[in-house]
């Protein structure tokens, strides 16, 4: 990575000995030693102008709500799934059926004769709306204008998913992370017991059922970083629906002003999986980039995933948490998974790859925790966030699962601070405090009070335990069932979720092992 340059890697398999991470027998000079390796971890790094992260979807519904209907030339949604009835700024009043998603792309396209909009939605994720009574998307596609495309995607593996959740505003203006704009995702940061917002659509009922808590992430950007997002939409559209799409060439201001960013003025890595299909090789810049960012953690390592349940990233934590001063890892999961086969393929695999860290745990160093509302009913878990020591922050689509990083199709993004760069030392304060902001939504506290018990501490896991209440709003251990002789087959066989990448940790790991030497920070 250049800074303020972009920096493109090859199309290709990453991990095949490419120079940047060198062979197996290499040692890298301690100056080389960055997670974001176009070519390798990611697919390429780009400067963006502004940077935001929206934490759970009420803010990024809103604001995504306002930027279509300022759209001057063309939107695209890239979803795993998407519903048109559901609201997208319930907190601002007005008339629901005006609020809907459904209407505001209508109103959107009606008041601009120059505006295309495109969704583009997983085929089976149709299948899925079906079951909440929502019309197949062929059918609503021919009630809308000509300016309105819906289109469903069936260019995937068998077993497959097209799981990134991408909306791109004139190629100027990007959202990319963790949250489908769908049902079931709306919330806001106090994950109420009961918030008479927080409704799922369903038949038969006009404001629809009441739905659980919900956490989640993504981000919005702007400047180069955002039109190389837009160009993955576009290769996306056209795999999907054979037609092709020409980028914008017009530049203009599309960041939305009563949005303050995070940063301003940072480099961008996007990194992706995509999996061998109809000619295309395998890409899994996502998964090398999660073995990075473990091989790489000199002090911690902080993760929000709806699953745990990938063995291979299992295995490098494990081999971390044996090494006498390696990282404390601390996973924020939901209690259960939704649905009762994912719990079967998932929780299964959570469990066995509890047993692989937890046997090596030897300084007591891994915590994994579920959040509980303020009366200790559980919040669901979707956000996709890691934060490795003050270093690097990723975000996108993917899990901790296996058909994360290699067969379906995700979208993360990541920023590092690297050291002896012009303003990494602003990116690191940055990152750390977005970390403890996330750990005080959980703990029920403030950011101050995270950043004050885990420095006084001196660890992330006894900061957490120190603030961690009995009652109230709260993180609470996980401690998985115990496996039977059916359960414990079916997670070992992989049998629902195979693996179907190369295994590159050894060669990761020993890339970055000697990067790994203590700096001189408060804390992280």
């Amino acid at each position: 990575m250049h800074d303020g340059q972009a920096t493109t890697g090859p199309d290709t398999d990453p991990g095949l000995g490419l120079p940047a991470l060198g062979d197996e027998g290499a040692v890298p000079p301690q100056a080389a030693v960055a997670m974001l390796v176009p070519g390798e971890t990611c697919w390429r790094i780009e400067r963006a102008d502004r940077f935001a992260v929206f934490v759970d979807a009420a803010e990024y519904f809103a604001t995504l709500k306002r930027a279509v209907l300022r759209a001057e030339r063309r939107v695209l949604f890239i979803g795993w799934d998407f519903d048109p009835r559901i609201r997208l700024d319930p907190l601002a009043g007005g008339r629901p059926k005006d609020d809907r998603l459904g209407a505001v792309l209508e109103r959107a396209v009606e008041q601009n004769p120059q505006l295309e909009i495109g969704v583009l939605q997983w085929d089976l994720g149709m299948l899925r709306a079906l079951g909440r009574g929502l019309q197949p998307i062929v059918l609503l596609d021919r009630r809308t204008s000509d300016r309105l495309t819906l289109a469903i995607d069936t260019h995937h593996p068998v077993g497959g998913a097209h799981h990134q959740k991408i909306v791109v505003i004139d190629d100027c203006l990007a959202f990319t992370g963790g949250i489908d704009v769908t049902a079931d995702r709306w919330d806001t940061p106090d994950h109420a017991d009961v918030n008479p917002h927080r409704l799922s659509p369903a038949p038969g009922r006009v404001e629809g059922r009441p739905a659980g808590p919900w956490h989640d992430a993504t981000s919005m950007l702007t400047g180069p970083a955002a039109r190389a997002v837009a160009e993955l939409a576009r290769m996306r559209w056209e795999s999907g629906t054979g037609e092709r799409l020409e980028p914008l060439s017009e530049e203009r201001a599309c960041w939305p002003e009563e949005v303050e960013p995070l940063l301003t003025d940072v480099d961008v890595a996007i990194a992706r999986t995509r999996p061998e299909h109809d000619g295309a090789e395998l890409v899994h810049e996502i998964e090398l980039l999660w073995l990075a960012g473990i091989a790489a953690a000199r002090r911690s390592i902080y993760v929000e995933s709806q699953y745990f349940a990938n063995r291979r990233i299992a295995e490098a934590i494990a081999e971390r948490l044996r090494e006498p001063d390696g990282p404390e890892v601390v996973v924020l999961n939901p209690w259960t998974a939704d649905g009762w086969l994912s719990e079967k393929a998932m929780g299964t695999a959570r469990a066995l790859a509890l047993e692989i860290v937890r046997e090596a745990d030897v300084h007591d160093r891994f915590r994994l925790y579920s959040p509980v509302t303020e009366q200790r009913e559980q919040i669901y878990v979707h956000a996709k966030v890691a934060v490795i020591d003050d270093r690097l922050l990723r975000l996108g689509s993917s899990n901790l699962n296996n058909r994360s990083m290699g067969l379906d199709t995700e979208c993360d993004l990541a920023i590092e601070a690297v050291e002896g760069r012009p303003g990494a030392d602003q990116v690191a304060a940055t990152i750390l405090a977005f970390r403890d902001r996330l750990l005080a939504e959980h703990l029920g506290c403030t950011p101050d009070d995270v950043s004050a018990a885990v420095t006084d501490a001196g660890s992330l896991v006894q900061g957490i335990e120190r603030l961690r209440r009995p009652t109230g709003r709260s993180v609470v251990p996980f401690e998985p069932p115990e496996l039977g002789p059916v359960d414990r087959a079916l997670a070992e066989s992989e049998v629902l979720d195979r693996e179907k990448t190369p295994n590159r940790w050894r060669r990761v790991e020993r890339w970055f092992a000697r990067g790994r030497r203590p700096r001189n920070r408060a804390r992280s």
